[in-house]
Parts: C-alpha cells; structure tokens; sequence
C-alpha cells in the first residue's frame, strides 16, 4: 500500500469527505504513475478519484468493529514516533 495512505476507518471523529478524497487521489496517483497527470489525462483521474472517493466512503460507512475508535491525536503521535525512530536510524 502507498505510505501516504492512511487507515480512515474506527477514527473519532469519523473521517471527512476531504480526507476520503486524499486518500483516492493518492491511490489514483500511484497507480497511474503520476502525480501530475497530463492535460490529456486530467479528466480520467479526476473521474477515477471520484469514483474511488465514492466506494471508499460507501466502504467506511458500512464496516462495523467492536473495537472502540482510536483517537486522531493518539495515532499521530505513535506515527510521529515511528517516524522519528525510522529517520534517526537512517541518519545513524
């Protein structure tokens, strides 16, 4: 999976449209090859971005979990965390 694409399901509060919509235009994005199409090509991902925006949102609001959502902050804490760690690796 991209890494720019985040889980967006059992989050309090539940994920925004915009949210939605970033991830699809990551994911049409990567399997285009581009992250900026050519003119020619504008309109297919834009369509492409619609309709996976769409599904995803159908898809999120369907799921059901006895789990209890996660905390928005408390994720990107964890992430910031393993970045840091991941980076300080890198740079050692």
């Amino acid at each position: 999976m991209c890494r720019n694409i985040r889980p967006l399901n059992n989050f309090a509060p539940p994920a925004t449209d915009e949210e939605v919509r970033a991830a699809a235009l990551q994911y049409v994005r990567k399997i285009g090859g581009s992250a900026k199409p050519s003119s020619a090509n504008e309109a297919a991902y834009e369509r492409a971005v619609d309709v996976i925006a769409q599904a995803s949102r159908e898809l999120i609001d369907s799921l059901v979990t006895s789990a209890p959502p996660k905390d928005r902050e408390v994720e990107a804490s964890k992430a910031r965390a393993r970045a840091a760690k991941r980076y300080a690796a890198v740079a050692s």
